[in-house]
């Protein structure tokens, strides 16, 4: 088998690596996802995303995978740096990007950073999904001293507990036992945000499939909504993850949430697919 080209990509270090199946499938089972996300053994990820093709009224349909093998719905990070990879190619700043949860439209600005619409939140408890009907504001679920978390979906489910001291809180024991709580079916990605004004927001995401990350799209867009659902912020926010800042916007309008952020690529190279386990 020809050695197969990747690139290693991250948006505020929520990393990637992308793989093009675009002209035919690699068959990239959980087994061999699971062994090129491994850090020591492998490439190293936080999730491994494909371009294959979209059909009409897209450019791109963008596959995510987990470190575990298993699919997202939706990750923002990973969908700006793929528009920022089909802007180049066609060389056009307005792209479409399909994927599991939709199409989202991207556009690439003169400075590098992409802004993507990821479409209106999915409130409703059978929408996020939870495992039975309850007010999606407030949950009756416990982390420590918060309160109980708001939820919604931005494609993939969100849970995000609101405390006062961020640093106070070890996400890392926390967020797998509430991952896999049985209030969500599908598992849950899981935020722990601080609010700091009504315009900035600290967060930490442990994320479904993946645990902690350096940032997740999708949580800073749960977390804004979710803060201002209960008067908390404004619909205009700046996100402080560990990797760096999201500018967030709940777009009054329509309902959409717009996420602005920067991408990069770390490097490209050429693995033996079938060095790995199928």
């Amino acid at each position: 088998m020809p050695l197969l080209p990747f690139r290693k990509m991250h948006g505020l270090g929520n990393d990637f690596v992308v793989l093009d199946e675009r002209a035919a499938p690699l068959g990239l089972t959980p087994a061999r996802v699971a062994a090129l996300a491994d850090r020591r053994r492998g490439i190293g990820c936080d999730q491994l995303v494909s371009l294959e093709p979209a059909g009409a009224g897209a450019d791109v349909f963008l596959r995510i995978r987990n470190p575990d093998g298993s699919e997202a719905g939706a990750c923002g990070n990973a969908t700006r740096c793929v528009a920022a990879l089909i802007a180049a190619e066609t060389g056009r700043r307005r792209v479409v990007v399909r994927t599991l949860a939709g199409d989202l439209p991207a556009e690439v600005h003169p400075d590098g950073s992409v802004t993507v619409d990821m479409g209106p939140p999915r409130l409703g408890w059978q929408e996020v999904p939870l495992a039975e009907p309850m007010d999606t504001l407030r949950l009756p679920l416990a982390a420590g001293a918060a309160e109980g978390p708001a939820a919604c979906s931005m494609g993939n489910p969100h849970a995000t507990f609101f405390v006062p001291d961020l640093d106070a809180v070890p996400v890392a024991t926390l967020g797998p036992a509430l991952e896999r709580h049985p209030l969500f079916p599908e598992r849950a990605n899981i935020g722990f945000a601080q609010v700091l004004a009504p315009d900035r927001l600290r967060l930490v995401v442990w994320e479904r499939g993946a645990g902690m990350t350096l940032a997740c799209g999708s949580g800073a867009c749960a977390a804004l909504v979710n803060a201002h659902r209960r008067g908390l912020a404004g619909r205009r926010a700046t996100v402080v993850l560990p990797g760096g800042e999201l500018a967030i916007e709940w777009r009054a309008a329509d309902g959409h949430v717009l996420m602005t952020g920067p991408v990069a690529t770390a490097f490209t190279g050429q693995l033996d697919l079938a060095a790995y386990p199928a």
